[in-house]
């Protein structure tokens, strides 16, 4: 007789390999194997095959490379169906998953390696060479194949888990400095897959009558927490199909909405403008989602707008790599009538917003969002001295400034770095931004402050023009013409500078440091 899992996060994958075995997993749409051996990319399975792939994987770690509790394990590549079969063997056997940003250099990835010290890099097929290069550094190297490909041996005996064990390493993107590793344990990832359930109201298939269920189109990366724990790993856990993409493609996506019909995805600013901007936009039916999630602090209203026009209500999750990501939630049946807002906390989940004296502000009063929940991070990866853990007295200081409604409803105004102190008046980017993209001809745009000698500073408008007429005849007159009636005379940039590209992210996020450094000629 089998030992039970000690695993409280493998422990639910095991009890619903049992309960719904056969009800549909995963359908993976980048299988290069079976794609080279039928032409047909498609790789779908029930939640019994995930458990059994799940045991195999977890006995060719324990056997063939070594991992042992605490070990951590580095996947570098496009997201697959491996990649969470991977994360919950490393759950059975207290070891800890590092999913790692492909899109970074490989002198960026040797800064987080050195960092995490992981035992094992698992890669994929068009991540072969940076993973070689990375073996360089006395580390175990192989092809997530391997795992999976061969019988492994069986019986193996488990270590004991328990839940404040490490489980999910994951960096920042480290826009404003050196990376760090936000760790979260399997109790944070569970407390995080119910607040997900809570802010999507999942249904299982069968759940209720015979209702079909729920099913998530998952296309974006999960070597980030946006990718990987607002939609994707807590689907499954609720015993939801997910419909896995290797990496965002806007036909892709639109081809989902007649091919597998999903309920639900989660989209970035970045990615609903391509789907937009796609010629099949207009024409692709959307009638078979009940909604879409986004997850970016500010969103602009005018893409909110674009999607609800079409009858698709458009929620918001807001979080962090720290926390977890799922915080404030804008669920489906409040998106249209509060468009804009971030919502409401979890139900587990606590948030003040204070000043700059740590005292909480008053509705409709501006104040920095802090956040204190079960899955939060327990802290930074090799954190020297608590001070530097992230965390104070469990709270997360995140930076972001909000505003609470009478109701409770918070509202995401910017990064209290990102505020702009002009001649003594607070200005929010996000407010002039908002407007900006409604402008015909910006592609995009963002407001940085820059200092004055008179103001302090003063806002400084950057943006990018569409590659149509509009954009060609797009001047600074223009811009500001439009801004005139729309914002307060106090919030006019005082330049609109034009940029071939914005800097960003890895994560697709406008690095506003690198760009006021570029306006004003200094280091970021």
């Amino acid at each position: 007789m089998q030992a039970p899992e000690t695993s409280p996060l493998a422990a639910r994958f095991a009890q619903l390999a049992q309960d719904c075995g056969t009800q549909p997993a995963m359908t993976f749409r980048g299988d290069e194997r079976k794609a080279t051996q039928t032409g047909d990319s498609t790789f779908a399975y029930d939640f019994a095959k995930f458990w059994r792939r799940v045991k195999r994987v977890t006995a060719h770690l324990q056997s063939t490379w070594g991992v042992q509790p605490g070990d951590r394990v580095a996947w570098l590549g496009f997201n697959h169906e491996l990649q969470l079969v991977t994360l919950v063997a490393c759950a059975r056997l207290g070891a800890v998953f590092l999913p790692l940003n492909f899109r970074l250099a490989v002198p960026e990835l040797q800064q987080v390696m050195q960092d995490a010290q992981p035992r094992l890099l698992v890669h994929d097929s068009h991540h072969a060479d940076t993973a070689q290069a990375l073996h360089a550094m006395d580390l175990q190297c192989t092809h997530h194949d391997t795992l999976i490909a061969t019988a492994s041996p069986r019986g193996l005996p488990l270590p004991a888990v328990h839940s404040e064990l490490p489980l999910l390493l994951v960096y920042t993107s480290g826009t404003t400095g050196v990376p760090k590793g936000a760790v979260h344990t399997q109790a944070a990832l569970l407390a995080n897959a119910r607040a997900s359930a809570w802010a999507h109201d999942f249904s299982r298939a069968g759940a209720h009558s015979n209702s079909p269920g729920d099913k998530v189109l998952s296309t974006l990366p999960m070597f980030h927490v946006g990718g990987l724990c607002i939609q994707t790993l807590p689907a499954l856990l609720a015993g939801i199909e997910v419909v896995l993409h290797p990496r965002f493609d806007p036909s892709a996506w639109l081809d989902e909405m007649h091919t597998s019909r999903p309920t639900l995805s989660l989209l970035v600013p970045a990615t609903m403008r391509a789907v937009f901007e796609h010629p099949r936009w207009a024409d692709t039916s959307l009638a078979c989602l009940r909604g879409i999630m986004t997850g970016s602090s500010t969103v602009p209203v005018v893409y909110l707008e674009t999607l609800h026009a079409r009858g698709v209500p458009v929620g918001q999750v807001y979080g962090t790599t720290e926390t977890g990501p799922v915080s404030i939630v804008l669920r489906l049946p409040d998106a249209m009538s509060r468009v804009g807002a971030s919502g409401w906390p979890h139900p587990e989940a606590q948030v003040k917003l204070i000043d700059l004296d740590g005292q909480e502000v008053g509705p409709g009063e501006t104040g920095e969002v802090c956040l204190r929940a079960a899955n939060l991070m327990r802290g930074y990866w090799c954190a020297d001295g608590e001070h530097n853990t992230g965390l104070q007295d469990g709270w997360f200081h995140s930076g972001d400034l909000g505003q609470r409604a009478e109701d409770g409803c918070i509202t995401i105004v910017g990064r209290s770095k990102d505020m702009i102190i002009s001649g003594g008046e607070n200005i929010y980017p996000a407010e002039i931004e908002n407007q900006l993209v409604t402008l015909p001809g910006v592609a995009e745009s963002a407001v940085v402050g820059v200092a004055d000698a008179r103001w302090g500073e003063v806002p400084v408008a950057v943006l990018v023009r569409s590659p149509d007429a509009a954009g060609q005849a797009l001047s600074a007159e223009v811009v500001l013409a439009h801004l005139k009636s729309r914002i307060a005379r106090f919030k006019m940039p005082r330049r609109v500078v034009f940029m071939c590209n914005l800097p960003k992210s890895a994560l697709g996020k406008v690095q506003k440091p690198a760009l006021q450094a570029l306006l004003t000629g200094t280091n970021p």
